[in-house]
């Protein structure tokens, strides 16, 4: 299988040294939007970008069905193509669109105006308005300690303050700046940062923000112009996967080329929804923030408990969801997936099984720099995992799927 270049159809394997390299690159995520939040399990934007260039044409609509943190759709879009990706989490959604809407100059201008404004006069002494409900539901949960509460009582001081922003552009750019902030500041943290230092990194990552969606909207406004099109979209669904064939809100797009994703993983333990505070209690707080509203536990976003008998749950949810996928899919579409198993001599094979029946044919390399199993494998370097199933490989290893959708299963 060959690819020539950005403009051809793979009619095979992408150009095997090239996704190898991108694939098994120990690069930190970087460019562009990847940076405004560390979404758990994300994918190397190489590994997408790589991807996408060889299994689709500039115009095409590339579909991410489990889009976490949006890597599939800030690439994809920054090359040309429409972007679509759904996801179950509200959290997911918001950082999605926030990573590929394209702002204006006078969206940065007054969200600088707004910081420099805010910030200096957020005293831990007064009382937040405004915020009362996310405080009664729970949603800073666990961020009361003495050491965590000044950077909660930071954060609600400067949430209550970014309806003064006028726009739902420019509270956007403010609430992912402040999620990004308070991530750095909560999330697996052993010694927890001053109000004062919190508020300086929020300036830092305003800085960074900024800069990162300047740098999208100029990539997506070139790709335009080289390839002649125009108001390329990507669409950003809060919905599962399995029944949208029957979703009136995507009735007006094309049918994917290409499907790039990387699913929830059998038996493996990912906190997608929730940050740890010192490695031992969770909150909710991302999803206050990001004003979105949760109440799921973990099994919700990962087709249910990773404990669960032969993970019958998994594979009959993953069935369903593939079937879906195989629905609005356009006929030879290629499917690429990034996965890990917690134990992949059982785990792997019934997950080819059922993309077997919901209509996909894997393809396999038969040489170039892949495994022997024709499959590309990778380890992730320093990859943050919370938990690993007693006895399993570890959750770091990961393999790259290439399908095609069968003609039968159009």
């Amino acid at each position: 299988m060959s690819s020539e270049g950005d403009d051809q159809n793979a009619d095979g394997a992408l150009r095997l040294s090239a996704l190898y390299s991108a694939a098994t690159a120990s690069d930190t995520v970087s460019g562009l939007t990847h940076n405004f939040y560390r979404y758990p399990a994300r994918f190397s934007p190489l590994f997408a970008r790589e991807v996408i260039r060889a299994f689709s044409r500039p115009g095409d609509l590339v579909f991410d069905p489990f889009m976490g943190g949006g890597t599939t759709l800030v690439e994809a879009r920054a090359l040309g193509r429409y972007g679509l990706g759904t996801d179950i989490s509200s959290l997911a959604v918001f950082v999605a669109k926030a990573k590929t809407d394209l702002y204006q100059e006078s969206d940065f201008d007054a969200v600088q105006a707004w910081a420099k404004s805010v910030l200096p006069n957020l005293n831990l002494r007064n009382r937040p308005a405004g915020t009362g409900q996310w405080i009664h539901q729970c949603y800073p949960e666990n961020v009361n300690s003495r050491s965590t509460w000044p950077v909660r009582k930071t954060i609600e001081l400067a949430l209550s303050q970014v309806s003064t922003l006028k726009t739902r552009a420019r509270e956007q750019l403010v609430r992912c700046t402040l999620l990004r902030t308070a991530q750095w500041a909560l999330d697996c943290r052993t010694k927890i940062p001053s109000a004062k230092d919190l508020r300086q990194q929020f300036l830092v990552f305003l800085n960074e923000t900024i800069e990162g969606a300047r740098q999208f909207r100029h990539a997506v406004c070139e790709s335009e112009a080289i390839h002649r099109l125009s108001a390329l979209t990507c669409t950003s669904l809060h919905t599962s996967v399995i029944g949208l064939e029957s979703d009136r809100r995507i009735a007006h797009l094309p049918r994917p080329s290409l499907i790039l994703t990387s699913p929830p993983y059998p038996g493996v333990h990912v906190l997608y929804h929730r940050w740890q505070i010192r490695g031992r209690k969770e909150t909710p707080a991302p999803f206050w923030i990001a004003n979105c509203q949760d109440g799921y536990g973990a099994s919700f976003y990962t087709f249910g408990d990773r404990k669960q008998q032969a993970l019958r749950k998994y594979y009959e949810t993953a069935l369903s969801a593939y079937r879906s996928i195989a629905a609005v899919a356009a006929e030879g579409c290629v499917m690429v997936q990034l996965i890990a198993f917690a134990e992949p001599n059982w785990q792997l094979p019934r997950l080819l099984d059922v993309m077997g029946v919901a209509g996909f044919e894997e393809l396999r390399q038969k040489d170039g720099p892949s495994s022997p199993d024709g499959r590309l494998w990778r380890t992730v370097p320093n990859r943050k995992w919370y938990a690993t199933l007693k006895g399993g490989t570890a959750s770091s290893k990961e393999v790259v799927l290439i399908h095609r959708l069968s003609r039968t299963a159009v």
